[in-house]
């Protein structure tokens, strides 16, 4: 299983407030069969709506970490949003609140929500502004995030923080890992051995 305890790379700036899921990925990507090459498509209608969307910028293109405002993820329920996301390049999101559901959905994936203050955020958002190749550090041990010399404390759900720092977010992982019991308990059921 993977432990995720930290995530360190360069910040994507994108401080708006009540960004929904279907600008994240746009309805008509849903009917895909894989998640595959959701990421092409992710805030779509906006860049093409407005010429310089951050997700465009070339000095933006190797972002890890997006600083994004209040109810982030909101409206629609659908994982293809955190996965369009991820396929990116996104690996942890930092915003004031999150939808539940999209916190749930990227929980899922390993993509670490973390909860900074408005204040915070203007500071974070303001420094990647400033040198894109800023690196922004979330660490899930201590609930902080870095860039530079300045640290800022906050907050990620206890649950979530616990799962994705033991790697047990990653069900898939977690039962791969309990292969030889499976088959030991599989190999005594007479349901699953006895058929003709």
């Amino acid at each position: 299983m993977k432990k995720i305890v930290k995530v360190t790379g360069p910040g994507m700036p994108l401080l708006l407030d009540d960004i929904d899921t279907d600008r994240i990925i746009p309805a008509r990507y849903l009917r895909c069969v894989t998640f595959d090459g959701l990421g092409d498509h992710v805030f779509k209608d906006d860049r093409e709506q407005h010429g310089d969307h951050v997700f465009d910028r070339d000095h933006h293109q190797e972002a890890k970490v997006l600083v994004a405002g209040r109810n982030f993820g909101c409206g629609s329920s659908r994982e293809h949003a955190p996965q369009a996301l991820l396929r990116w390049g996104i690996e942890a999101i930092i915003a004031e609140s999150f939808a539940e559901i999209f916190h749930g959905n990227c929980t899922a994936l390993g993509i670490p929500c973390v909860h900074a203050t408005p204040e915070q955020l203007k500071q974070i958002n303001a420094a990647v502004e400033a040198d894109p190749t800023l690196h922004l550090t979330v660490c899930l041990e201590t609930s902080t995030v870095t860039h530079g010399e300045t640290k800022h404390d906050c907050h990620v759900h206890e649950g979530t923080r616990t799962a994705l720092v033991t790697g047990q977010w990653d069900y898939l992982g977690e039962l791969l890992e309990g292969e030889p019991q499976i088959r030991d308990t599989a190999s005594q059921l007479p349901y699953v051995t006895n058929f003709a």
